[in-house]
């Protein structure tokens, strides 16, 4: 890859802004890392209140990543129609290392990518880059 190429692929990351939402840190902390070695921004909640009140807010997203497992007042299905009501152009990616993780949300929500397993080998990343590359 020429200089050129290496700076133009490095300015495209530059400015998009992943959210990512879920209830163990351990996890949210692990796609954090995977997110910013990919060269993306990160911001992390750790409940669908939160992540739904930084949509609200307006502040940029380009990407929510979800926890298929997140519970609480505002679960992964509804965080994921709530955002998409907010921002219909969101793209959004369910995670879960749970191989018979409850798939509610992704029935709920048909154009969203799904990682069901391996988050640790940057899966995520690479899905997060795939749902950003399939944006209109």
């Amino acid at each position: 890859m020429s200089a050129v190429a290496g700076a133009n692929a490095r300015a495209s990351v530059y400015g998009v802004q992943v959210l990512i939402a879920g209830r163990q840190k351990q996890w949210r902390d692990e796609i954090a890392g995977q997110i910013r070695r990919a060269g993306y921004s990160a911001t992390a909640c750790d409940c669908g209140v939160d992540a739904l009140t930084v949509l609200a807010l307006g502040l940029p997203v380009d990407v929510l990543v979800a926890d298929i497992s997140l519970t609480g007042e505002l679960c992964c299905s509804q965080l994921a129609l709530e955002a998409r009501a907010l921002r219909p152009g969101l793209r959004i990616v369910l995670a879960s290392e749970v191989a018979d993780a409850d798939l509610t949300a992704a029935e709920l929500m048909p154009d969203a990518l799904l990682v069901a397993r391996h988050l640790r080998d940057g899966s995520v990343a690479s899905t997060v880059r795939e749902a950003l590359a399939n944006r209109n």
